[in-house]
């Protein structure tokens, strides 16, 4: 590469250089494989979760013109431009293995302008923008921009810089906010169109996200807001883990092969197939009904074929080791007799995948919780959440929408509404039995 190309990737600065050393987490590396076909299948659905954008291109790029955003006006785009500051401020993720070597060394260095949108070009050129992928034209520039399964189930390890490091596949980015990248978008008009509403109140409700946060809902149904004022998005979940778990999201809609048929199709915008009749209801999903969401087609399909390959990569996402010294093993031990004992937590959260076996959906009466959530999913009721891994999911809070700030106040609440009568000491053991469950 051309040094002044390299220069153009320099990402760092001094501001990323600032950062700890952290453990090296296992999720993203491959369980095992048996045979050389195993090995070629898991890579398939690698390369599917990492880089397939599903041919969303036409949705992100082609109309709401993301690219132009991203490219600025200086670069043949609109506004701005998108910097390398603004990116990582939003959350966006810088693979390391992707920079080659005289890039590496040149970040070491400081040697960068963190406000020029043609770093963030070179890098998404390179592959390295975790989750995005850029289609470029003879002239070097953005044609269109495309998103994958990593933008948002994906993070870094930070070994390189803040933002910067190895892949953490199936970790949920709680650092991206995904509204506020949607609102860069130049035309927001297929979206205003699907939820009848102006682009001022659209961009309210983006806003209202904040890192970490995503509503797959608000596209079926329209309901921004809780009761309450609170926003109705969901805390973006991981998909590590899921091995053995029947149903992959917060309130059941269907397995892992239905969620990734649905994201790809409605969320991320592919072109595929995509079949759900529950969605043709205009009380409960008026806006799903009224554009056809429950009976998606396009020709060719670019989501079906790919969905094997997709779930068997996804399935051997290994839950992350907790770091050294993140937990007491001694207190942990006596956690985990809780745990199958006087806390009752066993009954739900089955060993070893720490969910359900067969049906793993509870009523909200049953767990002491409001329906809102649970009223916009066709089940009307709440996954038991899988619990391997899960001090690499505190970023955010816990429950499906972040309204438990810690581990502690799940136990509480948990104390609370089964009658446990746990005492201070036994709901402490019992989180850090949480803490080190993987």
């Amino acid at each position: 590469m051309a040094l002044p190309a390299a220069a153009a990737l320099m990402l760092a600065g001094s501001i990323l250089l600032n950062v700890s050393a952290v453990s090296k987490p296992t999720a993203g590396k491959p369980a095992p494989a048996n045979s050389v076909s195993e090995q070629r299948l898991f890579s398939q659905g690698r390369d599917v979760f990492r880089y397939d954008t599903f041919g969303d291109q036409g949705f992100w790029g082609d109309s709401l013109q993301l690219h132009k955003a991203i490219e600025g006006s200086k670069l043949g785009g609109v506004g701005p431009g998108l910097s390398p500051r603004n990116a990582l401020a939003a959350g966006l993720k810088v693979d390391a293995a992707a920079l080659p070597a005289a890039v590496v060394q040149a970040i070491k260095k400081g040697k960068v302008n963190l406000d020029s949108p043609k770093t963030t070009l070179a890098l998404i050129k390179l592959n390295a923008v975790v989750g995005v992928k850029g289609f470029f034209n003879a002239k070097g520039t953005l044609s269109s921009v495309g998103l994958t399964c990593a933008v948002c189930h994906s993070t870094v390890d930070n070994s390189f810089a803040k933002g910067i490091g190895r892949r953490l596949d199936g970790w949920a980015n709680r650092d991206l906010n995904v509204g506020a990248v949607i609102s860069l978008a130049p035309n927001l008009k297929p979206v205003t169109d699907l939820l009848g509403a102006d682009a001022a109140t659209v961009k309210k409700v983006l806003a209202s996200w904040g890192p970490g946060k995503f509503d797959a809902k608000l596209f079926l149904d329209g309901k921004a807001f809780m009761p309450d004022g609170r926003t109705a998005a969901t805390l973006i979940p991981s998909a590590y883990g899921l091995n053995g778990v029947n149903l992959a999201t917060y309130t059941g809609f269907g397995q892992m092969t239905y969620w990734n048929a649905f994201v790809a199709n409605l969320e991320m915008h592919g072109q595929g197939t995509f079949v759900d009749a529950r969605l043709n209801d205009p009380i409960q999903f008026p806006i799903a009904a009224r554009a056809g969401f429950f009976d998606v087609r396009h020709t060719p399909d670019l989501v079906t074929p790919k969905l094997g390959a997709l779930q068997y990569y996804q399935l051997g996402l290994q839950p992350p080791v907790p770091p050294k010294g993140s937990y007491d093993p001694v207190r942990a031990q006596r956690g985990k007799a809780i745990f199958d004992g006087k806390g009752k937590c066993s009954s739900c959260h089955v060993p070893p995948t720490f969910s359900e076996p067969g049906s793993n959906l509870r009523k909200p009466a049953e767990i002491c919780t409001d329906s809102f959530d649970a009223d916009r999913s066709p089940t009307k009721a709440y996954r038991t959440t899988p619990l391997r891994g899960l001090w690499a999911r505190a970023k955010g809070g816990f429950y499906h929408d972040g309204r438990y700030q810690t581990l502690g106040a799940v136990v509480d609440h948990y104390t609370s509404c089964l009658g446990l009568n746990l005492t201070t000491r036994e709901r402490g053991d019992l989180v850090q039995y949480l803490k080190s469950i993987h």
